[in-house]
């Protein structure tokens, strides 16, 4: 690996067909009949309507979990790198060491206590695809995540150590070592230059990123073809999708 660490966000996986993080049909940009995609991502939402929870994170999400990696994931794949995106693409091109630090889609956890660090498990999105794949009634698909998920159809309240929870984060939970926080400040302290590629900034990691950059003077670019101006001295701004930068540097 080299002394350079790639933060990447939505724009990397446009390109396998993903929206972009607040585009307009972005992940953070819909939410559901009642709520704004805001009140929908919160664990505050899981523990109190886990099955409006569940289901809106499933039609949301879900149906992008198939998709196949670009080559930006490809020539990222033997990189340093620290993903906000949850769809796994980095993975699927090969990177077994990269960090995605908002979760995973393809992953759960037992509901725990925020601090708590847990095994991750496989998703039950097979399961739950085989109980419903002849209908489309929202009540049916509610009750089956609700079973997949170890949460009582009766109650709808999640129990610690025995349901399971979408391994993301969500807009109301903090970095903790579930999502290896502290491997990312080890990466944030070694490296000597940081490449932003396709991120709004909207969000901590990337403030947290950048802390540790400017105080240790370290290089700075950032690749989006509408790029966020930093105001700090010396970015170097690469105003282009992340595939034409790759081409930029594979030439």
């Amino acid at each position: 690996m080299s002394d350079t660490l790639y933060i990447t966000g939505a724009g990397v996986s446009a390109d396998s067909g993903i929206p972009t993080f607040r585009g307009e049909d972005g992940f953070w940009s819909v939410g559901s009949k009642n709520y704004t995609p805001q009140q929908m991502a919160t664990r505050q939402m899981y523990i109190t309507k886990p099955d409006e929870f569940l289901l809106w994170y499933y039609k949301r999400f879900v149906k992008y979990r198939n998709l196949k990696p670009n080559s930006v994931h490809e020539w990222l794949s033997n990189k340093s790198l620290i993903t906000q995106n949850i769809d796994g693409l980095d993975y699927k091109a090969g990177n077994k060491s990269f960090i995605p630090i908002h979760g995973s889609l393809n992953k759960v956890t037992t509901f725990e206590t925020q601090e708590y660090v847990t095994d991750l498990k496989e998703a039950p999105w097979d399961k739950v695809q085989a109980a419903c794949k002849t209908s489309e009634d929202d009540n049916l698909l509610r009750k089956v995540l609700l079973e997949a998920f170890n949460i009582s159809t009766q109650t709808l309240t999640p129990q610690l150590h025995k349901s399971l929870k979408p391994f993301v984060l969500l807009f109301d939970e903090y970095y903790t070592d579930l999502y290896r926080i502290s491997e990312a400040d080890k990466m944030f302290n070694s490296a000597k230059k940081f490449v932003f590629i396709g991120t709004s900034f909207n969000v901590n990691i990337t403030e947290i990123a950048l802390r540790a950059a400017v105080s240790r003077n370290c290089e700075i670019e950032v690749v989006d073809p509408e790029p966020v101006d930093l105001n700090i001295s010396g970015v170097k701004y690469f105003k282009m999708r992340a595939t034409d930068y790759i081409k930029l540097k594979i030439a």
